[in-house]
């Protein structure tokens, strides 16, 4: 087990938009984790949220009997605030690119213990 040191400088950097969303042919989430493990970022999670509205101001919800849904996603990186940073330069052209919104936040964040798995 590793202990961090509190005070450190690590941040969560959250990108919210839709599950439908997209980056060239791949799905926007599965193109920003991929690329966050290729660029050596600690960690990522994706949550797809059940409901919930942006700055398009529509509510989406999820319905057992829609096939394909557009719901809010929310794909969060942790790592040293200067990593996520340059990652966060890195797609800022795309995401200013795509055609539909989103939201990018930042926020420090302290890590209590990071348990490496067997």
């Amino acid at each position: 087990m590793e202990k961090m040191t509190r005070g450190s400088k690590y941040s969560r950097l959250k990108i919210k938009a839709s599950t439908t969303d997209k980056i060239g042919t791949k799905l926007l989430y599965q193109y920003l984790v991929e690329l966050a493990h290729r660029k050596g970022i600690a960690g990522s999670t994706v949550f797809r949220g059940i409901m919930g509205y942006g700055s398009s101001n529509a509510i989406r919800s999820s319905r057992f009997w829609e096939l394909t849904e557009k719901l809010p996603v929310v794909i969060e990186f942790v790592d040293q605030t200067e990593k996520l940073e340059l990652f966060y330069s890195e797609i800022e052209e795309e995401l200013l690119g795509m055609s539909k919104g989103c939201l990018v936040t930042m926020e420090s964040t302290e890590i209590l213990l990071q348990k490496k798995g067997k």
